[in-house]
């Protein structure tokens, strides 16, 4: 069995092995992709294929659309080389079910793969021709938070950035700068409308594509490298939006264990190509079986019948709601929780967290008891629902390979929306008081710990990317595991990053916390078994 499309002929050998394959013709959808395309989207990541990609495939069996999605990627064009055309674009979504169950699709839908690369002249041509096309409706996108960030952690501007602001639209380097371009592009072609989706996991995710966008074109009006009518057209909601959007489905890593089922299957051809960037892809891709996807309606060009594959279409106020609802209470904050003290008790999997009483203990006060009581509800989900899901079904999904290590990284970047919203929450309401959270303050103490590079045995192990990293661990870099001390040394020592206020959400010490989280490390620093000792003493 070869994921090709000339494997996909011998169909009676995918479906003995309970494959679901695509139900429309694919040569016409490609055909018609090609002439028409409707739908592109940036970042061909994991996400994408289990997700956007299924969608699509949905509309497509169903008749609501003729067309698929025109993928590009401009991170790591090997992803597309080396992957995505030697299998013609085609890839295996195995979706993990809590009951031991799987589900095994061949993922059709993708009738395009370009690459987001200026110097390259055929790709960047046809990425100009497909945004100058009268059909082109809509470009969701998946290219992490980072990817909107015109500077680097230190806040400086990055040097492809400030290039393009100088040298113009024709061929920039940076991604956003791409992207910028091709909207031009489009100005050009007769100012036709679109709408530009952040998909990305992230709090105002259009906002913060919208802005990264407009700084490019300001900067190009500026240097008189584009007209004052191009910032107009960007800023017409009749002609370019940038909808908000909240989206939430679990997609790990390609796993091993899912590849030697495959395997066994007969499928050929499953070894992961590790690019010259580092990104890891594999033919296929596992994730859990909830999904959600909520988008503002705002689509000045129509937009596929999204809602016919489950995608929630509403106003910007309730896609805020849910994204509040999901980031700083009902999954996120539990999800990073786990990540700081599964590093830092030895996990490997999210799941076998969930057996451990304490991390239970300590997740289901932080969602029920601290953060779901100043939620508002979206009204289109329910709160205690989507918590209960998350805490009984998704996260303890024993078939799903995630690790506290992949949730960990970046968690500097994350402690502000996860927890600080909380916190200025409790600060609002007038009948609540701060000094009522326990678990928050337990989590950032956590994650003073985990800065150590320690975990409760006393091994040393490497902590997760994140761009902070280096910055955060210089203010523990003097602690040593079983040496405790005094409250006022730790305090002088750690008070300047609890101050941090773009860290944490808020200043730690000025909202009556930080003496809190202090405490909470000086009893997590006093020997191996320590961590194990304060979870069992407070998360209750």
């Amino acid at each position: 069995m070869k994921l090709s499309n000339e494997g996909l002929q011998d169909k009676e050998a995918w479906l003995s092995k309970g494959y679901h394959l695509p139900q429309y013709d694919r040569a016409a959808m490609i055909a018609e992709t090609k002439k028409n395309p409707t739908w592109v989207h940036f970042g061909a990541g994991n996400i994408f294929r289990a997700f956007q990609a299924n969608l699509a495939q949905k509309l497509l069996e169903e008749g609501a659309a003729k067309t698929g999605i025109t993928v590009c990627e401009g991170f790591d064009y090997e992803i597309i080389e080396k992957q995505y055309r030697p299998h013609d674009d085609l890839s295996v979504l195995v979706t993990l079910k809590a009951d031991g169950s799987i589900e095994k699709s061949v993922i059709g839908s993708i009738g395009e793969s370009t690459i987001l690369d200026s110097e390259n002249a055929a790709e960047f041509t046809r990425l100009q021709e497909i945004f100058s096309a009268d059909s082109l409706q809509l470009c969701t996108f998946t290219v992490t938070e980072k990817g909107y960030s015109l500077v680097n952690g230190k806040g400086e501007q990055l040097p492809a950035v400030t290039a393009d602001f100088a040298a113009g639209p024709k061929k920039p380097e940076s991604y956003i700068g791409k992207v910028a371009s091709l909207l031009y592009t489009r100005y050009l072609a007769g100012q036709k409308p679109i709408a530009m989706v952040s998909t990305d996991n992230c709090s105002h995710n259009g906002e913060k594509l919208y802005n990264a966008v407009i700084a490019f074109a300001k900067a190009w009006v500026e240097n008189g490298k584009a007209e004052n009518g191009f910032l107009d057209y960007l800023n017409d909601e009749l002609k370019v939006s940038f909808p908000w959007s909240m989206i939430d489905k679990i997609t790990p890593r390609p796993d091993a264990s899912v590849e030697a089922i495959l395997r066994e299957d007969g499928l050929a051809d499953l070894d992961p190509v590790v690019t010259s960037r580092k990104t890891w892809v594999a033919p296929f891709v596992n994730s859990e079986e909830t999904e959600y996807l909520v988008i503002e309606d705002k689509f000045p060009n129509g937009r596929p019948a999204l809602e016919k594959a489950g995608v929630i279409i509403t106003d910007r106020e309730t896609v805020n709601n849910v994204e509040r609802m999901k980031v700083t209470t009902c999954l996120n904050p539990l999800h990073t929780a786990l990540a700081v003290y599964g590093c830092l008790l030895g996990y490997e999997k999210i799941s076998e967290e969930m057996k451990d009483t304490e991390l239970v203990n300590l997740v289901n006060t932080l969602g029920y008891k601290e953060g779901l009581p100043v939620v508002v509800n979206p009204g289109v989900l329910d709160p205690k629902e989507f918590i209960d899901t998350v805490l009984q079904v998704r996260i303890p999904n024993p078939f799903m390979p995630d690790t506290p290590q992949r949730i960990a990284t970046d968690t500097s970047q994350k402690l502000a929306i996860r927890y600080g919203e909380t916190i200025k929450s409790y600060i609002a309401a007038p009948d609540r008081e701060v000094s009522d959270l326990h678990m928050i303050p337990l989590v950032q103490a956590g994650w003073l710990r985990y800065l150590m590079a320690v975990d409760d045995n006393g091994k040393a192990f490497e902590p997760s990317p994140d761009p902070l990293l280096e910055a955060a661990q210089s203010y523990v870099k003097d602690f040593r595991l079983g040496e405790v001390p005094s409250t006022e040394d730790i305090k002088a020592k750690v008070l300047p990053l609890l101050e941090n206020a773009q860290i944490f959400g808020v200043d730690l010490e000025e909202v009556g916390l930080a003496d809190q989280v202090v405490a909470y490390f000086q009893e997590e620093l006093s020997g191996v078994g320590a961590v194990r000792a304060t979870l069992q003493k407070y998360a209750d």
